[in-house]
């Protein structure tokens, strides 16, 4: 017997059986509904006062019958939430409106997160004869943004548009779509950025970074959405409106991935993912993939690993509750240690193994400087930004190789070289990690052994984006992981990088408000200034005493040639 889905609270027996009675009837493939069946639902809605609707197949079978109240219908679960990115469900559903109102925003919703071939209501008249039809389909992705088409037929005897027809063009559009969308088989991804504290600009240029870190991560970008509240939603970050529009845009711009700005609780990420059916992935996920993608030496990959698991740690979650290790004998019954436990333990365990071997890599670290102090060889640190320049810096003054790519973290293991200044004084010069914004702690964590370089340097080199419009908070943002290490009374240096794209006034009213050099590191403009005011810093009398930021010397020109005695000689590396 066919089961009748919904609000059949309070149903007659006679009213049931009529409503099992739909599942013998047929439409023809081709029209949203016919006559008969239209007139058999409006007279049931009629007399029960409740919507009535039912699910329709291709053939023009009905596969469910559904009643909801007088509002609204409830969907029985019809699978997954996501048939297909070009293929629809193959379902149209077919309803009554008892006031004959137009489709729904719940209509519509159901129409796009199901995937449905198409959603029609119709109306009910005041005799129970079916009246005015209002029908929709989905459309794909188009310049006004509309996620659906709807029209509407005065009468059920109208003639009715060609369903199969539609379909069959609808779904080949999508197709079409979809291949011309196929650019290197990398994820499709919608940026999502939730300002809290009213400050837009702030968030924009967050926002901006996000892009940045994608495109570092091989993610193509489809979409970006800013939304600004006063709190943030507990369950979804995000209003739970926003999230709808999401989804309905992901779906029609075929996204695979939706990327937070902000860090999501364990919990939000799952509720988000559970509501739209896509991989979901916040800020710090983001970086720390970005991160495994460059590390290249083996502590490298050991400090990513260990960052990795130390934020995947709390959002490990029970998935399958058979999964648990049954034991025998006494105190052994029950349902024994559950998988989750066995996987969380494992972590722990890593991660205590994974804490050993870096702590082991830190020692060595400490001999390796302890020779090089030895040798009582000042060093200098380049510390700034990421993508602020400070590998390229580092090649134009040693002449390294050092990657050096207009991308977010395009390099993370330190490389240390040996540098000649004029007066035949040599220094040790290091490139470490770059900072960003809100820096995953357990990355800062993890990375303390390449960090403990810093705490050697006798003067740290702070390189700026002179052109970039975050600048500002670049630095503040930089200062503050530095402050976090306790590295701000080192004796610093603001290195302006990338000043060739700045005026000579805005130049020259930067060096006078912020102190530093001024420089170009890929044309190597710039640079002997930079090395002489070094050379003072580390070797005049006092000067790494009372140096602080650097601020006096501040007439300097960008179209200054390397000197050749600053030529470097290549030592440890």
């Amino acid at each position: 017997m066919k089961e009748i889905y919904g609000n059949t609270l309070g149903l007659k027996a006679s009213e049931q059986s009529r409503l099992r009675n739909t599942y013998r009837r047929r439409v023809s493939p081709n029209e949203i509904i016919s006559a008969e069946l239209a007139r058999h639902l409006t007279e049931l809605s009629r007399e029960m006062n409740r919507q009535v609707g039912v699910l329709l197949n291709r053939k023009g079978e009905i596969e469910y019958v559904v009643v909801g109240n007088a509002h609204k219908l409830e969907l029985p679960d019809i699978g997954r939430a996501r048939a297909g990115q070009v293929r629809l469900r193959g379902l149209r559903l077919v309803h009554t409106h008892l006031k004959s109102e137009p489709l729904t925003k719940d209509d519509l919703t159901d129409l796009a997160l199901l995937r449905l071939d198409l959603v029609a209501a119709v109306g009910v008249s005041s005799s129970g004869l079916p009246g005015v039809v209002h029908y929709a389909h989905l459309v794909p992705e188009n310049g006004t943004g509309e996620f659906w088409q709807v029209s509407t037929l005065p009468n059920i005897h109208d003639d009715q548009p060609d369903v199969l027809a539609t379909l069959e063009a609808l779904e080949q559009e999508l197709s079409r779509k979809a291949a011309a969308r196929t650019v290197s088989g990398g994820e499709k991804a919608i940026l999502v950025a939730v300002c809290l504290d009213g400050n837009r600009a702030r968030a924009e240029a967050s926002l901006a970074e996000l892009k940045e870190l994608a495109r570092t991560a091989g993610v193509q970008v489809i979409d970006s959405v800013l939304q600004m509240r006063r709190e943030a939603d507990p369950r979804y970050l995000i209003g739970r409106g926003k999230l709808e529009d999401l989804n309905l845009r992901s779906m029609q711009a075929m996204a695979d991935v939706l990327i937070f700005d902000k860090d999501l609780t364990p919990s939000q990420g799952r509720h988000i993912s559970e509501a739209t059916s896509l991989k979901v992935i916040d800020r710090t996920q983001l970086i720390l993939d970005i991160f495994a993608q460059r590390a290249q030496s083996a502590e490298g990959k050991l400090q990513v690993e260990l960052a990795q698991l130390k934020y995947r740690l709390p959002r490990l979650v029970q998935s399958d509750t058979s999964l648990s290790r049954l034991a025998g004998g006494i105190g052994g019954r029950g349902p024994g240690e559950t998988k989750l436990e066995i996987d969380r333990r494992r972590a722990r365990e890593r991660i205590n193994n994974l804490e050993k071997r870096i702590d082991s890599l830190s020692r060595e670290r400490e001999v390796r400087r302890a020779q090089r102090n030895r040798r009582d060889l000042p060093v200098i640190s380049i510390v700034g930004y990421t993508n602020a320049g400070k590998s390229t810096l580092l090649n134009a003054i040693t002449g390294a190789e050092v990657l050096a790519e207009n991308k977010l973290f395009a390099t993370l293991d330190p490389t240390s070289r040996r540098l000649r200044f004029p007066q035949e004084r040599e220094v040790i010069i290091t490139d470490t990690v770059g900072f960003i914004r809100d820096l995953p702690k357990d990355l800062v964590a993890a990375f303390r052994a390449t960090l403990e370089e810093l705490y050697d340097a006798d003067l740290l080199l702070h390189v700026v984006d002179a052109n970039d419009p975050s600048r500002d908070e670049q630095v503040e943002a930089v200062e503050n992981i530095l402050d976090s290490l306790d590295l701000m009374q080192k004796p610093r240096m603001m290195v302006w990088n990338k000043a060739e794209l700045l005026s000579q006034e805005e130049v020259e009213s930067l060096l006078r408000s912020r102190g530093g050099v001024a420089i170009s590191a890929a044309r190597r403009e710039g640079l002997s200034s930079l090395l002489a005011k070094a050379d003072t810093t580390l070797f005049a009398e006092g000067a790494s005493r009372n140096l602080g930021v650097v601020a006096d010397d501040s007439s300097l020109a960008l179209d200054e040639p390397l000197p050749e005695e600053a030529s470097p000689t290549l030592g440890v590396g």
